[in-house]
């Protein structure tokens, strides 16, 4: 059995279509996990130079937080009812401006490296304009120790507002003595 020239050549030529086919099939998996590998790179690539960028900061940011650490009140460790300085704190400043807070509630304090918070949900306040935007003022002028998130206001008549608000307290602890080896 003689081959022509032309059989060979179109031999030739579905032997090369079907091996580029067959690696095409088999490399498809491949390519797809390169290009998933290629985007992971890349993501890594970027998360290391924004790391090496907040690395360089860091003097500056560790003489912010010892200035705002030094202004946050400092607590023994083992003092339970934290909850309930923050709460009579809140109140007074209140009630100084005419702030009236009805249902609040004490979430779970959160340790976040060497601070803690503690989230104060205020369900429901009334009162005037300028009685809130003078409870607002005091809250700041406490500094780092109280942080208002969330303020949702509404009219509840002509010179009364009401809403709700979430406060988050910040403190430290003194840490506990280890004991001697």
């Amino acid at each position: 059995m003689k081959m022509t020239g032309r059989e060979a050549t179109l031999s030739l030529f579905t032997v090369g279509v079907a091996l580029f086919a067959g690696t095409g099939m088999m490399a498809g998996d491949k390519i797809q996990e390169w290009k998933t590998t290629r985007n992971g790179l890349t993501n890594t690539e970027t998360r290391i130079l924004s790391a090496r960028h907040l690395l360089s900061q860091e003097r500056k940011w560790a003489g912010r937080f010892n200035e705002l650490r030094e202004m946050l009140p400092n607590y023994p460790a083992d003092k339970k009812s934290i909850d309930t300085l923050w709460l009579r704190k809140m109140e007074e400043i209140a009630v100084r401006h005419g702030v009236r807070i009805t249902r609040r509630e004490v979430r779970e304090e959160k340790k976040m490296g060497d601070v803690y918070e503690l989230p104060i949900e205020c369900r429901e306040w009334e009162g005037s304009l300028e009685g809130i935007v003078r409870f607002l003022e005091d809250l700041e002028k406490e500094g780092a120790m109280l942080d208002m998130r969330q303020l949702l206001i509404k009219p509840k008549s002509h010179d009364v507002l009401r809403g709700r608000f979430s406060l988050f307290c910040a403190y430290t602890k003194e840490e506990k003595e280890k004991p001697a080896r």
